[in-house]
């Protein structure tokens, strides 16, 4: 077994590995939003809504106000 060969397995690999995370990534954000513990898309207009007045994405708890 040579390098390139070895090299070729790495990548094969490593691209299996990469799909394997990313199709549990978008499983985990399905999934979270469909339990209501999280709601994503409210989470896309930050960078439109970005003024100071504007209201939160998340109501801030007491907890991080004293931060």
């Amino acid at each position: 077994m040579d390098i390139v060969q070895l090299q070729g397995y790495a990548y094969f690999v490593l691209v299996v590995l990469l799909v394997v995370i990313l199709y549990s990534y978008i499983y985990h954000l399905y999934s979270s939003e469909k339990k209501g513990t999280k709601d994503f898309e409210k989470y896309g207009n930050i960078a439109l809504n970005d003024e100071i007045d504007d209201t939160p994405v998340e109501p801030i708890s007491k907890d991080e106000k004293n931060k």
